[in-house]
């Protein structure tokens, strides 16, 4: 199974509106709800892909009530096409503080998303060293370990690398997700793979260029370097080569999931041992098609299958 770890889950609330505009009032058309956070979203896409999944981090309050009924009513078998999804095994730890909410507004009128995220509940000491029971049990049966998103109050700015040295001395190859003090911490780690945006690996290291900045974010401890370029694809620079991968055409829509869609591609290619180019473009297919689903956590399957047959892959001539 592949164990994805989110630190600080959401309840994802998404808001649709006719049109989005300051400081007047709005009549919402359609309201979702949906368990959210980016490792929750990793889990949901990696099971559509028939990989079974297991989700831990924290999980408290009414809203953690609600995340966790919904994660159990999207993990429940289906029928017809669902039987052939992976399953969602729901491993949170219960905490005292409450599960914080996203509320995502879609403008309508444009396709564009504005996003409000909560800050999430205060981890005590007793709740964390729970969570690092659990968290070494589930390292036993994983064969990989997604580590994604912010960290809540309370939990201390090197926790990933803490958690990326427990999977390696189980044996488990990690993939890091995250921003800012505590990236520049876990790559320090040497996680087998990071997935920053360009933005996120420019603060890294200070360069815009993602080739260089990728390189440079290798010589920090990054094992492998997947960067998303938003809309024009994807850079990976590895100790086998570098590669660029870009899809055939830009897409309009919610582009909140892509970015988690992206991380599952390129976790269901590791756990298959797929070649790197194969990995870049189910990565950069399914986040193409996620910007096409409604909400995070979700992809279109027809778009996804329509992107991958056209995704373009080429080495990059320089050495990783």
């Amino acid at each position: 199974m592949i164990l994805t770890v989110t630190l600080n889950t959401a309840l994802d609330i998404t808001y649709r509106v006719p049109e989005l505009r300051p400081h007047t009032t709005h009549r919402v058309t359609e309201a979702t709800e949906r368990p959210g956070g980016k490792g929750v979203n990793v889990a949901r896409v990696l099971a559509a892909l028939g990989h079974d999944t297991v989700v831990t981090g924290f999980a408290g309050g009414v809203t953690g009530v609600v995340l966790r009924q919904l994660l159990a009513e999207i993990a429940a078998p289906g029928d017809g096409p669902e039987a052939t999804r992976g399953t969602i095994t729901d491993a949170l730890v219960p905490i005292a503080g409450t599960t914080r909410r996203t509320i995502g507004v879609v403008d309508a009128a444009t396709g564009d998303t504005t996003q409000l995220n909560e800050p999430g509940p205060l981890v005590t000491t007793p709740e964390w060293s729970t969570f690092m029971d659990v968290y070494g049990r589930l390292l036993r049966e994983a064969s990989a370990v997604a580590l994604c998103g912010s960290l809540p109050p309370g939990v201390p700015v090197g926790t990933y690398a803490q958690l990326i040295r427990e999977a390696h001395t189980a044996g488990v190859p990690t993939l890091l997700d995250t921003s800012g003090e505590p990236l520049r911490r876990g790559i320090a780690a040497r996680p087998d793979l990071v997935k920053p945006n360009a933005e996120e690996l420019a603060g890294l290291t200070g360069s815009t260029d993602p080739l260089r900045a990728a390189r440079d974010a290798r010589r920090r401890g990054a094992r492998a370097v997947a960067a998303s370029l938003g809309p024009d694809g994807m850079l990976a620079v590895t100790a086998h080569g570098a590669w660029r991968a870009t899809p055939p055409r830009r897409l309009a829509g919610n582009p909140t999931g892509a970015g988690d869609a992206a991380v599952a591609g390129l976790l269901s290619g590791l756990v298959e041992e797929a070649p790197w180019p194969d990995r870049l473009a189910r990565s950069v297919a399914l986040s193409a098609a996620a910007v096409r689903a409604p909400v995070a956590g979700e992809f279109d399957r027809s778009v996804y299958d329509e992107t991958l047959a056209r995704v373009e892959v080429t080495e990059h001539p320089a050495a990783a």
